[in-house]
């Protein structure tokens, strides 16, 4: 039976999926709201990557002092602030400041709810308990951005983000009443959790997430030309593959958890690395074959996701007296590996190539996750670090 406890932390991250992903599905509609170009539009969405990075370690920090519960509490309600006021803003210029302090609890967010989730979980399913709570991210994708892109469309990108700030609401609520107090153990001071990014294993595990998360993102941002102009589906077919992409990504989200909790966090990202490397040189391959092109999202959906709960847990494992710091950190790599992909990937395609050519990139930058990922075992091996391995 699931924990009441564990669902208030997927209700966040829920709404954090959503405010995070839905913009993708509604730059248009903004544009014209705002009278400007698309490719200007979309700087909404790398500022907010650039409030992720800046807030997950400053509010971490800043808030280690104080009871995990009061910290998820004041983070869910900058978020509701933040995207409340991003829904009525007037203008391109305040709409990019609202947007980037949107993206500021966003890291912190997970980075203490990850390192809560381990706390209430039983022993030995640490990375379950993760997974559950990433289950809101991968629903957000599956219903929440689908029908915040429509209401978008049909009505307004401002009530879409109107939304966004009630499921944030109903995350505060849920905390507040489900989750219980748990131990604070940050209790290093804000120069010695800072000492973490003095090590050699830190600067590991984010070049692994930043390069192996962007082969995800290689593929999935392009995916839409990539179903239309190489896999010939029809336009309209598009938001069915987005729908099996998001049920894939609930279901290696699980898997991740559970193989994570079997054979060692470490020796996971390997295995998902590795996997997501070997299923986008499949696509690479078959995407042409249109009837296998459904099969082939709800696929690389499914094993791309299971790398969330392995990695979340190596950080933290990486990280005594500033496990939440590490987890926070990673949040910020991954939205690292995000930029990456997007930019390395679409690099084959200004120079005249098809739109499966991304994928190449992706086989390359996921491969360079799981060697990493091998090396950092190789290294741990050798330390007396308390690395999962």
């Amino acid at each position: 039976m699931l924990k009441k406890s564990l669902i208030s932390l997927a209700f966040g991250s829920f709404a954090i999926g959503m405010t995070e992903f839905t913009i993708m599905g509604i730059l248009q509609d903004i544009a014209l709201d705002q009278n400007i170009s698309i490719p200007t539009t979309a700087h909404l969405i790398a500022i907010y990557a650039l409030g992720v990075v800046v807030g997950a370690p400053t509010l971490v920090l800043f808030t280690s002092k104080y009871q995990p519960k009061n910290v998820l509490l004041f983070l869910m309600l900058l978020f509701v602030i933040f995207n409340s006021l991003f829904a009525i803003m007037p203008d391109y210029n305040s709409l990019m400041i609202t947007r980037f302090l949107s993206g500021l609890p966003h890291g912190a967010f997970f980075g203490v709810g990850s390192v809560v989730a381990t706390q209430l979980a039983t022993k030995g399913k640490e990375a379950q308990a993760i997974s559950i709570m990433f289950t809101g991210m991968t629903l957000a994708n599956l219903f929440g951005v689908p029908l915040g892109t429509y209401i978008g469309h049909h009505y307004s990108w401002r009530w879409t983000y109107g939304i966004i700030s009630l499921c944030g609401l109903a995350t505060i609520i849920t905390v507040f009443l489900w989750l219980p107090k748990v131990v604070n153990y940050q209790a290093e001071n804000m120069y010695k959790q800072l000492k973490y990014f003095a090590t050699k294993e830190a600067w590991i595990l984010i070049a692994m997430i930043s390069i192996g998360t962007g082969g995800l993102f290689a593929w999935m941002s392009y995916i839409s030309p990539l179903m239309t102009k190489v896999a010939n589906l029809p336009e309209e077919h598009v938001s069915y593959i987005m729908a099996l992409v998001g049920l894939g990504m609930v279901v290696g989200n699980f898997l991740g958890g559970r193989l994570s909790d079997s054979i060692g966090s470490v020796r996971a990202s390997i295995v998902c690395f590795s996997s997501m490397a070997a299923c986008l040189l499949l696509v690479y391959f078959t995407i042409h074959i249109e009837y296998l092109a459904y099969f082939l999202a709800f696929l690389t959906g499914m094993i791309s996701f299971t790398i969330g709960s392995p990695l979340q847990i190596t950080l933290i494992n990486s990280a005594r007296g500033a496990e939440t710091l590490a987890a926070a950190g990673g949040q910020a790599a991954f939205n690292m590996g995000n930029t990456l992909g997007a930019y390395l990937g679409g690099i084959p395609v200004l120079y005249g190539m098809a739109y499966n050519s991304p994928l190449l990139v992706g086989i390359g930058m996921a491969t360079i996750g799981a060697l990493i990922a091998f090396y950092y075992k190789l290294l741990s091996s050798k330390t007396t670090a308390p690395v999962s391995a």
